[in-house]
């Protein structure tokens, strides 16, 4: 049994055939979260240009916006913030963002600090510049 499968109505919809989170044993295994609101297209602090390609964006917005979505996911699967034990981040530009991201990412895990890894990617699925895969424990 590969185990169950989670999705938050709170958080978007995925961009593929997949759940938001599926839980193994005492883990929750959460898919890549982006900072997509639900039932929404548009990207908190992206400006897109006629080609849907990103003109501008604010790292900040979309930081906070998918640390929501995350917590959204966890607690809807019976999971919580403070039970995150492992997190990959997927910048598309370390250079610009990455002190932004680190400051608003150590807000966000003062109290909690799980094994972190970030990663500078080319580009993601949808025109964002950050997402989180998550391993929390329930």
């Amino acid at each position: 049994m590969n185990g169950e499968k989670f999705n938050s109505e709170r958080a978007p919809q995925a961009v593929g055939l997949y759940p938001h989170a599926r839980k193994v044993g005492e883990f929750l295994f959460l898919s890549g979260v982006g900072p997509r609101a639900a039932n929404q297209k548009n990207i908190p602090g992206v400006k897109l240009n006629d080609e849907g390609e990103i003109e501008s964006y604010d790292i900040a917005k979309q930081c906070h916006s998918v640390f929501q979505n995350v917590r959204y996911i966890l607690e809807d699967a019976g999971s919580s913030w403070d039970n995150i034990v492992d997190v990959q981040v997927f910048l598309t530009n370390m250079k610009d963002d990455f002190k932004i991201y680190n400051k608003i990412y150590a807000e966000y895990f003062k109290e909690n600090q799980p094994c972190r890894t970030t990663i500078e990617i080319k580009s993601l699925p949808t025109p964002i510049a950050i997402e989180l895969k998550v391993i929390a424990t329930i």
